[in-house]
């Protein structure tokens, strides 16, 4: 078992673990109890009443947080032609449009946080699966990052702006940022509601039962706090 430092265990000792908190109280003790001299990064974790090897019980999808995640997001674009210079044109950090900065990716040089790729290039972008799977940056279709041309620059500025994939892991899972311990707490939260909104919306066909079982929200590193699982569902509902 890790051993926790002083100030976990002092952060662990605010937090009543048997307690389902209202969002807003589960917000500020997230905050309170942030424990990096870093700026944290706010984590929210869901546990789904979903079995993730039934087809009709995924979950995948995105959603544009109001107030963004607070921190600078570098976007390569696969395209060509008209798609490669309306990418540079909307602020692409990179634009894979030549053999050479294709190989440069090819061999693992990863200098970007979200890749977005226009249709026809999709094909040479497969082959890519080995050094962009593991770290997520597939573009694909449901996520918003295979765009037409005429959409990249909504894409790059979306993605810039925040927008967040959710999925649901092979373990049941859903986790997801929501912003930093720096954000206002009304800011957090707009934040966590338009993402539990967004996750109610995204409930598959095959889900019986409970839907949503446990929400947790954590700085990095911080202790997990509770939320109570309808009141955070219902928030949109009350604004």
């Amino acid at each position: 078992m890790a051993k926790h430092g002083k100030k976990y265990i002092a952060a662990l000792a605010k937090v009543n673990s048997d307690e389902n908190y209202q969002p807003a109280a589960a917000m500020d003790l997230v905050r309170e109890t942030a424990v990096t001299k870093f700026d944290s990064t706010v984590e929210v974790h869901l546990r789904m009443g979903l079995d993730p090897r039934q087809a009709d019980q995924q979950v995948r999808d995105v959603v544009v947080l109001p107030n963004g995640l607070g921190k600078t997001v570098r976007v390569a674009v696969f395209a060509q032609g008209e798609g490669a210079t309306n990418a540079r044109a909307a602020g692409a950090d990179l634009v894979v449009d030549d053999d050479e900065t294709f190989n440069k990716v090819a061999g693992g040089w990863l200098e970007f946080d979200v890749a977005i790729s226009t249709p026809e290039l999709m094909g040479k972008v497969g082959r890519l699966g080995r050094v962009l799977g593991p770290r997520g940056l597939m573009p694909n279709p449901k996520a918003g990052t295979v765009v037409g041309n005429e959409d990249i620059a909504k894409a790059i500025n979306e993605a810039k702006a925040g927008r967040v994939e959710f999925r649901l892991d092979k373990t049941a899972n859903i986790h997801v940022q929501v912003g930093k311990v720096s954000f206002p707490a009304e800011k957090l939260l707009e934040n966590f509601s338009v993402l539990m909104e967004a996750i109610k919306k995204a409930k598959p066909s095959g889900a019986k039962g409970s839907y949503i079982r446990r929400i947790t929200l954590a700085s990095t590193m911080g202790p997990g706090v509770k939320v109570d699982v309808n009141a955070a569902q219902s928030m949109h509902d009350i604004e």
